[in-house]
């Protein structure tokens, strides 16, 4: 990486098309165009762009019962998730090469022919050619979320060596994961990735806290959701009664390797943030901190990742 080299990179903030992943893809289309027209070289879409973040929703559940008129939803929520490869991440690829960028895109996944039940929040890479580059699955859903996605393991979690630099990193509060960060400083990260559906103020302090501490380019987005936003036929619907109208007001963001705010943070409104990156940041950042480099001790501490993927069958 040359310390002279400036990549631009873009935080899209679309609004929400839960249930709709036909109508999300081509919003995604739309915006990665205007994003190359505008310059840039890197694109990021927020966590669960394509199937949806359902925020508010509650699937019928409660502890020890389930509600058919939930799991009729879920059904639903199925039917909405994408395969990896499958037409969606064709369609997103082709966007990818006609914009000649490099993609990443939150999308919910329907998973591996070994587990068709099950869903992952997923972070899908997309090269410039339209080929998927890489994945990662969220490896831990939070709070609610496990009712409806499973966990990843450590054999997606890529950090991917492009002429923009070192792409990678992590979903949402996955990044409250102090080791899953330390795992991403391990492999280099230059450009990380913070797709989250997190729109709280305290949620900067994670992102700058991330961009100090690995000193890299911190790439925070969110969508901007309401309420109207949701399909009116969803039977569990009323669930969303004790939530405000806006469910999500976005609060997308770009930070640089010295923690300064270099775009955003986005609020009340959809949108696409731009930043020009000098590279060359990163070395003049870990000249007195390199977390993994003169500031490690590995002799006090050490990290073991299972790099390995952990079917629950053998053969």
């Amino acid at each position: 990486m040359s310390a002279s080299q400036r990549v631009r990179v873009a935080a899209a903030q679309p609004r929400g098309f839960p249930f709709d992943s036909g109508a999300a893809v081509e919003r995604l289309c739309e915006m990665t165009a205007e994003a190359a027209v505008a310059g840039a070289e890197l694109v990021v879409f927020p966590e669960a762009f394509i199937g949806g973040y359902p925020w508010g929703l509650a699937f019928g559940t409660a502890v020890g019962g389930r509600k058919p008129p939930g799991r009729r939803t879920f059904g639903r929520y199925y039917d909405a998730a994408i395969t990896v490869p499958g037409p969606e991440t064709e369609r997103i690829g082709r966007a990818a090469a006609e914009a000649g960028v490099y993609l990443a895109v939150g999308v919910i996944e329907k998973g591996s022919v070994r587990s068709p039940g099950t869903l992952f929040c997923t972070l899908v890479f997309f090269a410039p050619d339209g080929t998927v580059a890489g994945i990662h699955r969220k490896l831990k859903p939070t709070a609610a979320e496990r009712l409806i996605w499973g966990e990843g393991d450590g054999s997606t979690m890529p950090v991917l060596d492009t002429p923009q630099g070192k792409v990678g990193g992590l979903i949402c509060w996955e990044n409250y994961m102090p080791l899953a960060r330390m795992a991403m400083y391990a492999k280099g990260v230059e450009i990380y990735l913070a797709p989250t559906a997190d729109s709280r103020d305290r949620w900067q302090a994670t992102l700058r806290h991330i961009a100090l501490e690995g000193r890299c380019f911190v790439i925070g987005c969110n969508q901007f959701v309401t309420r109207a936003d949701y399909p009116t036929d969803i039977e569990i619907l009323d669930e969303l009664d004790s939530w405000p109208e806006v469910l999500s007001r976005g609060g997308s963001s770009i930070y640089g390797p010295m923690g300064d705010l270099m775009a955003g943070p986005l609020l009340g409104e959809a949108g696409i943030l731009y930043a020009d990156l000098d590279m060359g940041d990163i070395a003049r950042g870990k000249f007195d901190f390199d977390v993994i480099g003169h500031y490690a001790r590995p002799d006090v501490f050490r990290l073991h990742v299972n790099g390995a993927a952990m079917d629950a069958v053998d053969g």
